[in-house]
């Protein structure tokens, strides 16, 4: 086998083959000396699968089709896309000889591998944060193209004319994204959010111009490379990696560290081009991506306006937290609420208003802030079934929101360390009480909410009453900590009980305490709210 495009060669039984036409172009392909097989010139990566493919062709008799790499004469680096063809051949007396081609398909193979990898970025749009848009183009790369990809988000993006700047002496710190690895390779370092990048990467955002490294073969050298990046290099045995600038209307926003390991071949020109094409191909799903968490993150910053610091009064303790649901970019109208009414006295509320989008989160601070200014118009006497039953009617009155679920609850001091709890619920979750010295439990059963605010015009509302004595905890959630599809609420309640029971008895204070009560992340289906005081001496 001599050249491409075109080659015919022969191999007899006993393996010698020989070169029967070839045409001669510049890519001369490497022959194997007498101390070598022709299998040593199939690229490491495809010597497996091909050696199998060859010798069940052997064993069955049956043509072989296949496209393989294989090295260049003159560099033991370099390799080209083969389509290799064999059939078995029979003479009189019975031998056998294989007969086959050599035929160009780098280009073929190319195209072919730009189409699937471009078809596998078809879901970046479809990403919900950059996070998982970054996920989906590293692992359409890997392994198909590299051993190792790690895409680092720049800090702040930089602009295409700071390339005209010298970026050596600039820090340029950058939040490792998302990391694909092929199988047998060590893991990355933890990296902190404002990792450090080497000055070659560094050039690279600057210049917004992609740049190739071949590590010689003694190994990795430090010069031009962050430490961490180094030192994984050399675990890894690279042998290269290409700096790929991920630009978006002119801003550098993301770095890709493509590498190949574990003696692989490096990179050469031609896979850079073609990893350049990829990545170009997230500028404009990146674009969409970036427009819709820049909304989502004003819409989140909207909505935590709403939910202003908790007030308190002396002798109670107060923690309150709000998370987005982090599986969905959508926002949603869960509040919490404490308004001190005087010096023995507070309005706790909190609420969930049907929606995840940008209305909900303004109805629902349209809701909150009339519910706050009822709630201290009313005076701590206030019978808290009364408020909501005026709530209902202005919101109602006011075309507000189809549908809103809500607890409020107005808590007075009996005696120094004693509090009487008396709340309305309109169709929220029932509120969770945690003695000091007792199991928890709830306020009352799934059956005794009224209805949700919005849902039904003049409908008497009733009110539930508690005592919360000094080290007891009240807590008040939204819906999105206990209920997720397919499964039934009343389990739910009951494991959220048996698990603050749990956390309770490892003695955790009251931010520590409610933190565990949320679900893991890859839980969490809705938005969460949680607000809990916890009575404690004056003073």
């Amino acid at each position: 086998m001599s050249a491409v495009p075109q080659s015919v060669w022969a191999m007899s039984a006993d393996g010698l083959v020989t070169l029967l036409a070839g045409g001669g172009i510049a890519e001369r392909l490497w022959r194997p000396d007498g101390g070598t097989s022709w299998m040593d010139a199939v690229h490491p990566k495809d010597r497996g699968w091909f050696q199998r493919a060859w010798h069940r062709a052997l064993r069955q008799r049956s043509p072989l089709d296949e496209i393989v790499r294989v090295r260049l004469e003159g560099d033991p680096g370099r390799f080209r896309h083969v389509k290799i063809i064999a059939a078995p051949v029979f003479d009189e007396d019975g031998g056998e000889e294989w007969v086959g081609t050599a035929t160009d398909a780098e280009e073929h193979w190319r195209t072919r591998v730009r189409e699937k990898l471009l078809a596998r970025m078809a879901a970046v749009p479809a990403a919900h944060d950059l996070s998982e848009a970054f996920l989906t183009t590293a692992a359409a790369v890997v392994p198909e193209l590299a051993d190792a990809v790690a895409i680092f988000r720049v800090r702040d993006g930089v602009e295409a004319d700071a390339g005209a700047r010298s970026s050596g002496d600039r820090a340029t710190t950058a939040s490792p994204e998302r990391v694909g690895l092929a199988p047998g390779l060590p893991p990355l370092p933890p990296l902190e959010d404002d990792f450090l990048l080497g000055p070659v990467a560094r050039q690279a955002i600057s210049s917004q111009q992609a740049r190739l490294l071949v590590f010689p073969p003694e190994g990795v050298p430090s010069k031009g490379l962050s430490d961490a990046s180094a030192q994984w290099l050399r675990r890894a045995r690279a042998t290269g990696v290409a700096l790929l600038p991920v630009v978006v209307d002119g801003r550098t926003v993301a770095l890709a560290a493509v590498a190949t390991c574990r003696g692989n071949p490096p990179p050469d020109e031609a896979d850079l081009s073609l990893l350049r094409d990829v990545f170009q191909q997230m500028s404009g799903p990146l674009r969409r991506t970036m427009e819709l968490q820049s909304i989502r993150d004003r819409a989140l910053a909207l909505q935590q306006s709403f939910l202003t610091p908790p007030q308190t009064v002396d002798g109670l303790t107060i923690t309150a937290l709000y998370h987005p649901a982090d599986s969905a970019a959508e926002i949603g109208g869960d509040w919490y609420d404490a308004v001190r009414l005087c010096a023995d006295a507070l309005a706790l509320s909190i609420g969930d208003i049907a929606g995840h989008d940008l209305d909900a989160a303004t109805a629902m601070g349209r809701v909150n802030s009339l519910l706050r200014g009822l709630a201290y118009d009313s005076g701590p006497t206030a019978n808290p079934a009364t408020t909501l039953s005026r709530l209902d009617r202005i919101v109602q009155a006011l075309d507000g929101p189809s549908m809103i679920t809500v607890v409020h609850a107005v808590i007075r001091r009996l005696a120094p360390t004693i509090w009487r709890i008396t709340l309305s619920n309109a169709g929220h979750p029932p509120p969770l009480l945690i003695p000091r010295d007792a199991p928890p439990r709830y306020l009352h059963d799934l059956t005794a909410p009224d209805p949700p605010l919005c849902v039904t015009d003049a409908f008497p509302r009733t009110t539930f009453d508690a005592v919360l004595r000094e080290g007891d905890t009240l807590v008040l959630y939204t819906d999105g900590l206990v209920e997720t599809p397919d499964t039934d609420i009343g389990d739910n309640l009951r494991l959220l009980c048996e698990h603050t029971d749990v956390l309770v008895g490892r003695g955790l204070p009251l931010p520590t305490l409610i933190r565990g009560l949320l679900p893991s992340v890859q839980h969490r289906r809705d938005d969460i709210a949680v607000i809990a005081l916890q009575a404690r001496p004056e003073g």
